[in-house]
């Protein structure tokens, strides 16, 4: 019968130390966030606006650097000619807009 009690303090200190864990979980930012359905929903539009502009901004200058890549490559007679011709045209589009 000794046993059975100190088996039960145990359980229940197991019991306890689960309630206080739950407790901190639930406390948690992340958890709190999605306990709300308009927080969820800003919290989402913000993130896809973010991978959006990040998107735009990397293909940007990465197509920069390969037309400006490009446009130095001139000892290919067909490819340095069109490199050149579309770094001209890009050129004039931005001095038209400054």
């Amino acid at each position: 019968m000794a046993e059975q009690g100190g088996g039960r303090d145990e359980l229940a200190a197991e019991v306890r130390q689960l309630r206080e864990e739950l407790a901190h979980l639930r406390a948690h930012r992340l958890v709190v966030l999605y306990q709300s359905v308009p927080r969820v929903l800003l919290f989402r539009f913000a993130t896809g606006m973010a991978v959006g502009l990040g998107t735009v901004i990397g293909a940007t200058v990465l197509l920069s650097l390969i037309v400006w890549g490009l446009s130095q490559v001139e000892f290919i007679p067909i490819i340095g000619d069109w490199a050149a011709r579309l770094a001209t045209e890009i050129e004039a589009v931005t001095d038209t807009r400054e």
